[in-house]
């Protein structure tokens, strides 16, 4: 069998959900670096591969999959435990919802494109486009806390990990990188706290990956 191979950022958060959800299935990985910052991604050799140019981009079982959220699916269809979405509909239904949340309405908002067509093309203050990042976390934030905290326990959906922590734990990184307030969301900072505290998170978080770079994700 081929080996698995995670085409990864260290900072990308993208990435950071796809090598917690690694670390919670057992899979043994290689990790491909592409500099985000150093614009690899619009390489012709990885466009050949990847069209869109992002990461990550996951080598496995002969084919190369794209997407973080349709890539932990794959994950838990292809290897179901530990199960990262409740097999109740309903329950089911309620933390794709809050993992939709992060990785459709908050992140695409604030990723490094984003940021980058702000300061440059439109050319933006750096104070005005950390507020721009501010701004969109407080609010998607703000209506996240709502959704979880009738259902959560320790983590954000009772006390097993779900795709809905895989996809807070890298936003609260990013929250506390650029000083995003955190009292008004409780919940979400004892689900964070909970998921760090467990190795498969703590394992993919930035600063335990091989290289570090200087511009921000």
């Amino acid at each position: 069998m081929s080996k698995t191979v995670l085409y990864d950022y260290w900072r990308s958060s993208a990435a950071y959900r796809v090598r917690i959800a690694l670390n919670l299935k057992g899979v043994d990985y290689e990790s491909q670096s592409v500099n985000l910052a150093a614009g690899e991604q619009k390489d012709a050799a990885y466009r050949a591969i990847n069209p869109q140019g992002f990461v990550p981009m996951l080598d496995i079982d002969g084919l190369k999959l794209t997407q973080s959220l349709s890539i932990m699916v794959y994950l838990d269809q292809t290897r179901p435990e530990p199960m990262l979405m409740p097999r109740d509909p309903a329950d089911g239904a309620h933390v794709r919802a809050m993992a939709l949340a992060i990785a459709c309405d908050i992140h695409p908002l604030n990723n490094l494109r984003v940021l980058k067509y702000l300061k440059g093309e439109l050319g933006q203050e750096q104070d005005a486009v950390d507020d721009w990042y501010r701004h969109w976390i407080a609010e998607g934030f703000t209506a996240l806390e709502a959704m979880a905290a009738p259902r959560a326990g320790a983590l954000m959906f009772g006390d097993e990990p779900t795709i809905a922590d895989v996809c807070l734990v890298p936003q609260m990184f990013n929250a506390r990188r650029f000083d995003v307030p955190l009292d008004a969301f409780p919940t979400l900072v004892r689900a964070d706290a909970s998921a760090c505290g467990l190795e498969p998170f703590a394992a993919a978080h930035p600063d335990r990956q091989g290289s570090h770079q200087e511009q921000p994700q």
